[in-house]
């Protein structure tokens, strides 16, 4: 099977706690990692999933974005907002509070994942879409890859 990772999205809305049990083809993304740790309800929670980031940087299965990650993400994030800005017409509509900076956290997945050759499951398809039409990843419903 080839090697796969959760957006946050995953991660968040099935309510996955436990990374022990995970197959052997998953690898976690440092960046979901870190809004998991951003978003911990206590003290507690943060240092669970700490302890999860450094098991998995041990275990050489943590996908971490390198300097041409970031480079990449941001020819995207460029393409991304021409493409808003052609589709209203020159005009660039102004994003919900908060979603330019999620969307630039996909985008870092999507990217990272790529260089692993790691499939990204999402529940967010609308926006992992739009980002592949500039980077190659292989994106999957999550709602598809559980039903298997």
């Amino acid at each position: 099977m080839p090697y796969f990772t959760y957006d946050t999205s995953v991660c968040v809305s099935r309510k996955f706690i436990n990374f022990h049990e995970m197959p052997e083809s998953f690898l976690m993304s440092a960046v979901v990692l870190m809004e998991l740790t951003a978003g911990a309800r206590d003290e507690s929670r943060r240092k669970y999933y700490e302890g999860f980031f450094r098991q998995y940087q041990k275990d050489n299965s943590l996908i971490v974005p390198n300097d041409e990650d970031w480079l990449l993400t941001s020819k995207i994030l460029f393409l991304l907002t021409n493409s808003r800005r052609r589709l209203h017409h020159g005009k660039l509509k102004r994003l919900p509070p908060g979603a330019s900076q999620r969307l630039a956290l996909d985008v870092l997945i999507a990217v990272s994942a790529r260089r692993w050759r790691a499939q990204v499951v999402t529940d967010n398809w609308t926006d992992f879409k739009a980002i592949q039409r500039y980077c190659n990843t292989t994106i999957i419903k999550a709602a598809q890859f559980f039903n298997r």
